[in-house]
């Protein structure tokens, strides 16, 4: 009596050494960081192969015996400080918001004329300083797309961006809907459209299909062409808008067939959608009603005169070419030479 006896910590024994902790940690990057379930099936074969000092059998035995929700619970406070933020370059224009209206997301535009909008950042893998961005605008029944590549996304740019695409369009331009950010949503891209005639239009906040027929061309159109990579040098937006202009757009617009979807049916919960015909943007601007006689003279007239298969050496050229800009191989000259 007198003597007090130590307490029994509750709980199940730990089974599991700070080494087997420490190796799953470096696992976890070695393998790409992927998640518990994944790693627990790729132990047996990984295993085999990992070599790291202080891994012996003892540490192999407790990573082959741990569960996907115990992987998850030693690595849950460590992932934290590898969280990956979500960037984004689309910054609100909260003042102005109230000025442009929302576009409503059941309405449908039929025939050629209404027109959306986004940007797409080049800038690697950080938004951090300048770099070029590219805007993507593309007309809602035809697929028709236009690029064009700005350093920087302030108003003047974007609109300057905006004036080149859009006056290469072979029909008359009704409506023109973008996202809330501050490069559209501004009284510069509004005074230009009231001027033209154009109706101007939002999607609504974070919702993206609002503006879905140029949020799924921004990567056929500008990731497949240009990558993910960062582009910061005022040449290579010359470069870049040529390649767009004079090859690239060329080459989608009348000579590779889109898939439109022109009925979508809900079963249980899923969904079937049905696709007419693939059309080149161009075969469906000459069936259009509303496209001018003299409109599809002229696009009957630059069709005649393009070769697909020589635009796509020349694309293929250009590309070795402008990677040897960036890189700082060769000098830009002003005329860009396939």
């Amino acid at each position: 009596t007198g003597h007090k006896t130590s307490k029994k910590l509750s709980g199940r024994k730990r089974y599991y050494s700070d080494e087997s902790i420490v190796h799953l940690k470096k696992l976890w990057h070695v393998m790409g960081r992927i998640c518990s379930k994944k790693m627990v099936a790729a132990f047996p074969v990984w295993l085999n192969f990992y070599q790291a000092q202080g891994f012996n059998f003892k540490v192999r035995s407790e990573l082959l015996a741990m569960s996907y929700s115990t992987i998850d619970r030693y690595l849950k406070a460590y992932k934290t400080q590898f969280a990956r933020r979500k960037r984004t370059g689309t910054v609100k224009a909260k003042r102005f918001m109230n000025v442009i209206p929302i576009k409503k997301f059941d309405e449908k535009n039929i025939g050629p004329g209404h027109l959306q909008a986004d940007t797409v950042a080049h800038c690697g893998s950080s938004l951090s300083g300048q770099f070029i961005w590219t805007l993507t605008v593309t007309d809602e029944y035809s697929g028709w797309t236009e690029n064009r590549a700005s350093l920087g996304k302030d108003a003047c740019g974007i609109l300057t961006a905006i004036c080149q695409a859009t006056w290469k369009y072979p029909m008359d331009i009704k409506s023109f809907n973008t996202d809330s950010g501050t490069e559209f949503i501004n009284h510069k891209l509004q005074e230009y459209l009231d001027s033209r005639g154009i109706l101007f239009t939002r999607s609504r906040p974070y919702r993206k299909n609002d503006n879905c027929y140029v949020e799924q061309k921004n990567f056929t159109h500008v990731r497949e062409i240009f990558g993910y990579k960062r582009y910061d040098k005022e040449e290579l937006v010359q470069a870049m808008n040529q390649i767009y202009a004079d090859y690239f757009n060329v080459l989608n617009n009348f000579f590779v067939p889109q898939l439109k979807c022109v009925e979508v049916t809900r079963i249980g919960s899923k969904y079937r959608r049905k696709y007419d015909k693939p059309k080149t943007p161009y075969q469906r601007l000459l069936e259009s009603s509303q496209v001018s006689n003299f409109q599809k003279d002229q696009l009957i007239k630059k069709y005649k005169s393009l070769n697909p298969i020589q635009l796509k050496k020349d694309i293929n050229n250009l590309m070795k070419r402008f990677k040897k800009i960036r890189n700082g191989d060769i000098e830009w000259k002003y005329k860009f030479v396939a």
